[in-house]
């Protein structure tokens, strides 16, 4: 038996026990993925992603902390980032939307940053895949927010916060929300995102399968970048 077991040590358990030991820092601070379960961030990124994220794309922390060794940069506005939620703690992925010391509106849908709308343009919604709907009839537009334009989705006919008031984003916090307005817990409810609580950056969608049709591949997903570049 102890032979046994000393072989099944040596060639199952310590190999496994070494790839934990490399690979688990390495999730957590360098490189991670992430599957999303819900529709928040539709239509850039869908249920069933499985999406990469960037953990040194603005600082490097201790393995299994949030505690910073080194800092690089800062989110950028246009962004799609992990996060700790301040109100549960749930890992979540959204959207910079305000920068330390933004002014952040929303009238009617549209969004006013430092007292400026931005530009929206509708697009069709028959170019996207009909499965990532969950209203009959929903708007979908380009916005322009920082350097690259996105897609965000509109459902009509849902309640939602649609407007609210000027809020001045604290220094060392993110307002953040989701591409799929109103179908999004986001800085609307739970408030800006304290710095620290930024995991990383979401930097690509490395394959997909579709909940909605028994788990079928989105081939036309692999390996998808996040935003369209702007012309």
């Amino acid at each position: 038996m102890k032979r046994k077991l000393h072989k099944a040590y040596q060639e199952w358990f310590r190999p496994l026990a070494i790839m934990f030991l490399i690979i688990a820092p390495l999730r957590s601070a360098v490189l991670d993925w992430n599957w999303v379960p819900s529709g928040s961030m539709k239509p850039t990124i869908f249920e069933g992603d499985l999406v990469l994220i960037n953990k040194l794309a603005y600082d490097l922390k201790v393995p299994f902390t949030t505690v910073h060794l080194a800092q690089w940069d800062n989110p950028k506005r246009g962004d799609i980032v992990v996060l700790y939620a301040p109100d549960s703690g749930t890992r979540l992925v959204k959207r910079v939307i305000g920068l330390p010391g933004d002014a952040i509106e929303l009238k009617n849908d549209v969004l006013v940053i430092n007292g400026k709308p931005l530009s929206y343009c509708l697009d069709d919604p028959g170019t996207f895949q009909t499965d990532i709907f969950e209203d009959p009839s929903p708007l979908v537009v380009r916005e322009q927010l920082g350097s690259k334009d996105h897609f965000v989705m509109i459902l009509p006919s849902r309640p939602a916060l649609r407007t609210f008031g000027a809020i001045v984003v604290p220094k060392g916090k993110y307002f953040v929300m989701g591409d799929s307005r109103d179908n999004s817990h986001d800085s609307r409810y739970f408030g800006a995102v304290a710095r620290d609580q930024i995991i990383g950056c979401v930097s690509a969608v490395l394959i997909s399968f579709s909940p909605s049709r028994y788990l079928m591949p989105r081939p036309e997903r692999f390996f998808r970048g996040m935003d369209i570049k702007r012309s």
